[in-house]
């Protein structure tokens, strides 16, 4: 089992919670606006930089031990983890996160490791943990073993299942079905001292998950899930059998007893995703008790 020895605290930081999971980012890969996009929302985040999303991405924070962590590396690498550092000063700059766990080899989810290199920060010896094949996909492709070679990230191997502890919380990667070209996916289980998070920001349809998803929501306090797409007509001229991410209102319908209302909240947006402009589409998710994730959010654990 992987794990992180506790270091002294840092300087205290005015939260709510010592131990949480905080949103950096909510949207699809390319983010929002999205590279050739032409529509009303895309053009308005060029103009105006506060409608802009970052690509999904969850920190982990854990003030008692002073690490903090990141759930993959997004192309957003470098402003989240301005926001994932806030008010605290490094003690090392050249290793700004604890940790990254990443969930698989798609754009949105890896190649933010590009800023720790030499071109960029540089970095040492940031631990990067993932399963065997992804670690593999990592060590056998340039750029990514030079990272390794030159001692900027240092590869650690997890395994399905197993969970590792992680100053005052624990996390275990979970594996979803997923378009595995390059690696495999997972997603993760955090248990904090009173809370647990469930975090698949991707998957394929539910159905084809091993696993009933209301029984792993169930299992939780928070769990955020993939809301890529709202509706199967978002993306003309390519089949949703090419992306087959649940609908939102295909998951909703699977985690609809009440028992489950208040703790779903959808991560993962496509640019074409009307809950990123839509308030009435927000509105009539939340009346059935779902919420949409948003940038900044913090769920103590």
């Amino acid at each position: 089992m992987v794990s992180f020895r506790a270091r002294p605290a840092g300087p205290s930081v005015s939260e709510p919670s010592p131990v949480r999971a905080v949103v950096l980012g909510i949207a699809q890969d390319g983010g929002v606006p999205h590279i050739g996009c032409r529509q009303p929302l895309c053009v308005a985040a060029r103009r105006d930089p506060a409608r802009r999303q970052r690509v999904a991405c969850l920190g982990l924070i854990d003030d008692g031990s002073g690490q903090r962590f990141l759930v993959d590396a997004t192309p957003d690498l470098a402003s989240q983890l301005d926001s994932l550092n806030e008010g605290r000063a490094l003690a090392n700059p050249k290793r700004p996160v604890d940790g990254i766990l990443l969930t698989h080899a798609h754009i949105g989810h890896y190649a933010g490791l590009m800023y720790l290199g030499r071109e960029a920060l540089a970095a040492d010896h940031v631990p990067i943990l993932c399963t065997p094949r992804m670690a593999a996909f990592l060590q056998e492709n340039e750029p990514w073993k030079q990272l390794a070679r030159l001692g900027q990230i240092e590869i650690r191997e997890v395994l399905v299942g197993h969970e590792v502890a992680m100053g005052h919380f624990q996390v275990t990667p979970i594996t979803v079905p997923h378009r595995d070209e390059f690696s495999d996916t997972v997603g993760y289980r955090v248990r904090g001292p009173s809370r647990s998070l469930l975090y698949i920001p991707d998957i394929d349809k539910w159905e084809r998950w091993d696993r009933k998803v209301a029984d792993e929501v169930a299992g939780v306090d928070v769990a955020l899930v993939d809301g890529t797409f709202e509706d199967a007509a978002e993306v003309p001229g390519r089949s949703l059998a090419e992306i087959p991410h649940p609908l939102v209102g295909e998951t909703m319908a699977l985690l609809s007893p009440p028992a489950l209302r208040g703790r779903v909240h959808f991560i993962h947006l496509n640019h074409t995703n009307r809950l990123l402009w839509d308030p009435a589409a927000v509105q009539a998710i939340e009346a059935r008790g779902f919420r949409l994730a948003r940038d900044g959010e913090a769920f103590p654990l």
